[in-house]
């Protein structure tokens, strides 16, 4: 059963929100618990100060241990400057601990199980035959109580994220990460974003099933930007990651989905400070494909962001940004590469063909970077190039006459076209 409130109009306030905390954790005996609570990045808009003092003072006092994990998945670890500013204070205390995932640390990790060719083979949908190991950090064993606490937004990968999605790929290893992320390659971003019940939300969930350890998951609905109330809690819902999942994904589908009449003919996609290389600006892109019209254009304009990825830029420089065709088409050649790697690249670069015969590549819209990459790196990954001191926002954002459509913060709300 989960315990929770949600609005589009009316936002909870703190004392609101302790008292569907302290209803939730009511539930238990806390005494002489080992809790990991698993947190988002700042990639992702929430009040996690809030939280993060909430966790403390309604826990401590009770629990043996109170540790937080960031569910980076392959995100870069954050400095200490940062996880201050994430949970929102001065200095990292000693207790409790705040831990970053390494996704890149064989050590890291405890191994659960496999998941078996046949299962994935159902859960997928036929798209992917494969043995899929699982490990997740093994900080999750190490204690005996695990909380999710994030947002869910509408999501490329996997429909929305939330939910198990913290786990799977949150503090997991890359086997499971890599297959998560080529599975929604293959099934496309477009067909994915915004979907509540997905074959990657399956193999998510039949993937955290192996976490043997209780979970409760705070899942929080965040107003968006632009409204009257943005940044705010619109949501708290408290469960199973799965219930609470449902019920977020429900309200949010309602805030962060903005429907337009007909498809636009070219975005300007203002990229906020919490996106800091392309590998995270490109939600600036997946949420903004489904409304741009065929032959259409998003511009990617970020003049802040000097890199494609802190993570997998190497990778990025090999295989450039094409289309899931190209990939597939030469899979003998690709299929050694991290598959992770292979579906941001299609994500960004968005529906297309590729005819192996002629070895031409045709997308359905074209991407352009307004950023600091420089213009000759741009070309040999295969985007488009604008120099970011050549666009006027003002001047962009009173063209919407002409077909044009500028979105500041993108990455959080997803653009759709009405049937």
């Amino acid at each position: 059963m989960v315990i929770g409130q949600g609005s589009t109009t009316d936002m909870l306030m703190e004392e609101q929100v302790r008292e569907l905390m302290a209803a939730a954790l009511a539930r238990r005996d806390w005494r002489g618990a080992r809790v990991l609570v698993i947190i988002p990045d700042s990639t992702r808009t929430a009040p996690i100060p809030l939280f993060y003092r909430l966790f403390n003072e309604l826990l401590r006092p009770q629990v043996t241990a109170l540790d937080y994990l960031v569910a980076l998945g392959t995100h870069q670890p954050m400095s200490d400057e940062a996880l201050c500013r994430l949970v929102g204070v001065s200095s990292l205390p000693a207790d409790p601990h705040i831990y970053n995932h390494h996704w890149e640390r064989p050590g890291t990790f405890a191994t659960l199980g496999v998941i078996p060719a046949a299962a994935i083979s159902a859960l997928s949908e036929g798209r992917l035959t494969v043995d899929v190991p699982v490990a997740v950090n093994r900080l999750a064993l190490d204690h005996d109580q695990l909380i999710i606490c994030g947002p869910t937004f509408p999501h490329e990968v996997v429909g929305f994220s939330g939910g198990n999605k913290y786990l799977v790929p949150g503090i997991a290893g890359p086997d499971i990460i890599n297959l998560t992320h080529w599975l929604g390659a293959l099934i496309t971003s477009m067909a994915v974003i915004g979907t509540r019940h997905t074959p990657v939300r399956a193999v998510i969930d039949r993937a955290a099933a192996l976490v043997d350890r209780p979970k409760l998951c705070f899942s929080l609905v965040i107003a968006p930007p632009g409204s009257a109330h943005a940044g705010e809690l619109a949501g708290l819902y408290i469960g199973s990651p799965e219930e609470a999942y449902e019920a977020a994904a429900d309200l949010s589908s309602q805030l962060h989905i903005v429907w337009l009449d007909q498809p636009v003919r070219r975005v300007l996609s203002i990229i906020p400070p919490m996106y800091d290389d392309l590998w995270t600006a490109a939600k600036g892109m997946y949420k903004l494909e489904p409304a741009i019209a065929d032959g259409g254009e998003v511009i990617i304009y970020a003049p802040h962001i000097t890199e494609v990825s802190y993570t997998h830029g190497a990778v990025i420089d090999q295989v450039g940004y094409h289309c899931c065709d190209y990939f597939q088409s030469q899979w003998d050649e690709f299929q050694d590469r991290p598959w992770g790697v292979l579906a941001h690249s299609t994500h960004l670069h968005g529906l297309g063909t590729y005819d192996p015969a002629t070895g031409v590549e045709q997308g359905r819209i074209r991407v352009t970077l307004a950023t600091g990459i420089p213009e000759e790196r741009c070309r040999r990954i295969n985007v488009g190039y604008m120099d970011p001191a050549t666009i006027d926002v003002n001047e962009w954002a009173g063209r919407g006459d002409e077909g044009i459509l500028v979105v500041p913060k993108a990455g959080e709300m997803l653009y759709k076209i009405r049937k």
